[in-house]
């Protein structure tokens, strides 16, 4: 998503580098590049102007660390800048006190949130919750329906609103259901509208004034950029929101919403939606997200992914079998689809330090297809080609490859991939490095 604002910074900095001394004069030069790659990005011309001077203040005659050039030095002043303007801490959800706990989410129509909805409902279930769904849309009953399907998916129970009731009175009466549910915690899916009216926010308040939500959310839509900042504004006045999801965070919005809307309205943004499935939801963390802007990475989310992914004790299977030279195919194809749950590759690259910096990302795209196709390859094999790949010769080859629908070139691609893959493992774990879990914490 910032992937024009990390290259501009990039270039700011490189100017820089060099200096013994990050003076008024090289500063302001960078900082008016900066403010310009920061409004190309749709932020709050105020926020641009207030985080700005707040960068050059503290800038400005600060003498060069003794490990770092200018260029550093500026990187670690806006970092700390960019991740203050955000929040500077990550901000959790208030789910203190008496069960059950209510999240009430609100948002325009098409912002995401009966969507978001589910994504919450499974990331909590997931921290050890029992959320319940409470479809309160009443407007659309397609939205009721998607509700009731996506609970299914998820193994989450949805109230069986209908159309004819209220909206107060479904969110009143499913509350008095929770526990009947054996549920302590409601997530609400209220109503939208195409653009915010009187009607809507009355509908709203009497929601919260029957059910006294721990959390009303706004789901904001991160590609209307400064749209969504305004948007929030006018529901916290409303309703005095607690916090923000952006949703749609993984599109090719410039970012401004992100960036701005924290300083605007002063509510914490408290998770992002980076894709469209289900587990799409990470929670937001301002200091990490500045250092991906910066294209300095964010090893620390990419960990937690591969935590919340990667089975330990299959980690350790693995290493004993690539210690025992054991290693194949079949255990290729599991560990392909263990990355693949991270997300996508672009993504995962994304996270790691300085491939933000590196134009030739833009260009490298990796395809997602290629993981399709070597999966197809490996399920055509035989077990005993999977299990030993050597005795896969030219005629068993063509077999494969006619078999998954791909071509010689990328059969005999794979297995030479593969057999360095196999190699590069051996000599790592000959060298004494530890189990892919511990890589993971």
């Amino acid at each position: 998503m910032f992937e024009n604002l990390t290259e501009k910074f990039n270039r700011v900095f490189k100017k820089v580098t060099g200096r013994g001394k990050l003076t008024e004069a090289n500063v302001q030069d960078a900082l008016k590049e900066v403010r310009l790659a920061l409004l190309e990005a749709d932020v709050n011309y105020k926020v641009v102007k207030r985080l700005v001077e707040d960068i050059k203040i503290r800038a400005i005659g600060q003498e060069v660390l003794d490990s770092l050039t200018p260029g550093q030095q500026l990187i670690k002043i806006v970092n700390e800048e960019l991740s203050r303007l955000m929040g500077g801490e990550r901000r959790d959800l208030d789910l203190t006190g008496k069960t059950p706990h209510i999240i009430m989410l609100v948002g325009l129509q098409g912002s995401g949130k009966t969507t978001t909805a589910a994504k919450l409902a499974y990331y909590l279930r997931k921290q050890g919750r029992h959320p319940y769904l409470v479809p309160a849309d009443i407007y659309r009953p397609a939205a009721i329906e998607q509700l009731r399907k996506l609970g299914s998916q998820i193994d989450v129970p949805v109230y069986p609103s209908s159309p004819a009731q209220k909206p107060e009175h479904i969110c009143v009466d499913a509350l008095s259901r929770a526990g009947r549910e054996n549920c302590d915690l409601l997530v609400f899916d209220t109503a939208g509208r195409l653009h915010i009216d009187e009607t809507l926010m009355a509908e709203l308040q009497r929601i919260r004034e029957k059910t006294n939500p721990q959390e009303i959310l706004l789901v904001a839509d991160a590609m209307t950029g400064q749209d969504a900042v305004n948007v929030a504004g006018h529901f916290n006045d409303a309703l005095s929101i607690t916090g923000v999801i952006l949703s749609k965070m993984e599109g090719d919005a410039r970012g401004g919403a992100a960036l701005s809307i924290r300083a605007v309205v002063e509510k914490p943004i408290k998770f992002v939606g980076v894709g469209e499935k289900l587990d799409a939801l990470e929670p937001f963390f301002p200091d990490r997200m500045a250092s991906r802007i910066l294209g300095m990475g964010d090893v620390l989310s990419l960990i937690e992914k591969a935590q919340a992914q990667f089975d330990e004790k299959e980690a350790v299977k693995l290493e004993k079998k690539i210690k025992k030279r054991e290693f194949d195919l079949d255990d290729f194809s599991a560990q392909l689809k263990q990355v693949k749950k991270l997300g996508s590759l672009e993504q995962i690259l994304g996270m790691l330090p300085g491939m933000g910096q590196m134009k030739k990302l833009k260009q490298l795209k990796p395809d997602e297809k290629e993981l399709v196709k070597i999966e197809a390859i490996i399920s055509s094999m035989t077990r005993q080609e999977r299990k030993n790949y050597k005795m896969i010769n030219g005629s068993r080859r063509k077999r494969i490859a006619k078999g998954s629908g791909t071509s010689l070139q990328d059969v005999n691609r794979l297995l030479k991939n593969f057999a360095q893959s196999k190699k590069m493992m051996e000599r790592l774990t000959r060298k004494g490095l530890h189990d892919v879990g511990a890589l993971f914490g």
